[in-house]
């Protein structure tokens, strides 16, 4: 069964501006959309607590507090949390931006790989993603026009891309991660999901006030991940058609030439994942035997990691960077390895979005391609640290171009 519907943002807040809606009546839509599809995708957390506002409804990943909501991050352990008593700061600056928090949807445990109960809305017998699952099927099935994620390895790119939809990862300490149960001090980012890029670029001129910036088609690298084997065959022809459509709509296209870089990276940022990871989530470390075995297994390497492998895997990192800077506008490449998996057991591979999330870059994914079966298959464009209004621009021209409207 296919329950894709996404809600677009734009027309929504257009209705609004128009009088044709009210936040009362958006908030009604999504309790029905929810009652109607949710007994089969499973996104939310405790359909109980939903808290219908006065503004844009907005899910939030059960790791970021909502005040009166438990924050359970996918864990037997938190299972009789208290309601969080505030929100994080990232949910206040939402609230400001007008958006209304409507519940929890459901994450991994504490956002790593051991799955929640959700399924793929483009095919609910196929993964949809980690560990920002709950909020990627809430905005691919039109639950809610947006809703809120975390990115540590791929957990926002990797779900955009199986469920169809759109998502920003911002860079990496754009906002506070005051009141989010993290995982990675240091590779931790906010995400954002919502229909498509243009509905991005539009939440995000509301959170910052800034608006996305789209002064000419970019230079773009493109970046096969041909080193680290293992890009699918449709993945592949997907990139090579949009870099080919790009280019004949005047965007300059340029293969990104250091491969071995990204393979570096790729290597370095799980190294600086687990061994941060068994520090941040120490008194979880200490009952593993409680976890999930993915979780337990990567807080065990990450106590058994030095600090010298450690700050080998920083000193990689900030090479990289070092290496990377004002090289490109964008970068664009496959945002995932292929389509969705078949199954529910796992949430699929994030390792094409290691090496650019070590770097903190932000990263939009653009969706639009299926495979032969018609399952999403996401891109993703990587811009430069604190770029947000620029790559969001560019990726507002490249959702258009790939749409066949300019």
């Amino acid at each position: 069964m296919n329950l894709m519907r996404p809600w677009s943002l734009r027309e929504l807040v257009q209705d609004l501006r128009q009088g044709r809606t009210t936040p009362e009546a958006a908030s009604r839509r999504a309790l029905a959309r929810i009652a109607e599809t949710d007994a089969e995708l499973r996104a939310w957390v405790d359909r109980t607590a939903f808290l219908p506002g006065t503004g844009v409804p907005l899910g939030v990943k059960d790791i970021i507090d909502l005040a009166g909501v438990p924050t359970r991050c996918g864990s037997t352990l938190r299972a009789e949390a208290a309601p969080a008593t505030s929100d994080a700061a990232i949910v206040t600056a939402w609230r400001s931006a007008g958006m209304a928090p409507l519940g929890k949807t459901v994450t991994t445990e504490f956002a790593f790989f051991a799955p929640g109960p959700t399924r793929n809305p483009a095919a609910l017998g196929h993964t949809p993603g980690g560990s920002s699952s709950g909020s990627a099927a809430a905005v691919a099935s039109g639950q809610v026009p947006l809703a809120l994620g975390s990115q540590t390895a791929g957990s926002v790119t990797r779900p955009a891309s199986y469920c169809g939809v759109a998502s920003l990862v911002m860079s990496h300490g754009r906002y506070p991660s005051t009141g989010v149960t993290g995982l990675s001090p240091s590779l931790d980012s906010h995400g954002v999901f919502a229909a498509t890029a243009a509905d991005l670029a539009l939440a995000w001129s509301a959170l910052t006030g800034d608006s996305a910036r789209e002064p000419r088609p970019p230079r773009i690298l493109v970046w096969s991940a041909d080193a680290l084997d293992v890009v699918e065959a449709p993945m592949r022809h997907a990139l090579t058609q949009a870099a080919k459509r790009l280019r004949e709509a005047g965007a300059t296209v340029e293969p990104f030439r250091d491969e071995q870089l990204m393979v570096e990276l790729t290597a370095a940022h799980p190294v600086v994942m687990a061994y941060e990871a068994a520090r941040e989530r120490s008194a979880e470390l200490a009952v593993a035997e409680r976890l999930s075995a993915p979780l337990a297994q990567l807080l065990r390497a990450g106590a058994a990691t030095s600090a010298d492998e450690y700050e080998t895997a920083r000193a990689t990192i900030a090479e990289g960077s070092d290496r990377l800077a004002d090289v490109f506008d964008v970068v664009l490449g496959p945002a995932a390895p292929g389509a969705a998996p078949h199954g529910l057991e796992a949430t699929g591979n994030p390792v094409l979005s290691r090496g650019w999330q070590a770097l903190g870059l932000p990263v939009v994914t653009v969706p639009g391609f299926t495979d032969a079966a018609g399952l999403p298959l996401g891109l993703q464009l990587v811009g430069r640290h604190g770029g947000e209004n620029e790559l969001l621009g560019h990726a507002c021209w490249a959702e258009r171009v790939l749409a066949g409207d300019s």
